[in-house]
């Protein structure tokens, strides 16, 4: 029987017992998360937060950024079903 000439195998190394890693607790499958139904302000607490919008721009006390910022915070707020004087205080107390 003729022996192939050519490349040596090289010797195989066998791992070392090693100790494997315990499985770790795989995160449980979320439920895909639901779009929260978005509350649509009535037409009343539009008029409300126009009114109170154009009081801020009359007083001048922010500038335009900080008017549209406002309005988004109070739009949030007017939307969980707070009044506008409960979103304004929340928002001005957070904002201290």
């Amino acid at each position: 029987m003729a022996r192939k000439r050519g490349k040596k195998s090289e010797p195989v190394n066998e791992p070392v017992n090693e100790p494997e890693p315990e499985p770790t607790s795989e995160p449980e499958p979320q439920a895909p998360k639901t779009k929260r139904a978005s509350v649509k302000m009535t037409d009343k607490q539009k008029a409300d937060l126009k009114k109170h919008m154009d009081k801020h721009k009359d007083l001048q006390d922010l500038n335009v950024s900080q008017l549209k910022s406002h309005r988004m915070k109070m739009m949030s707020k007017m939307r969980q079903g707070k009044s506008l004087a409960q979103a304004h205080k929340e928002i001005m107390s957070s904002s201290e």
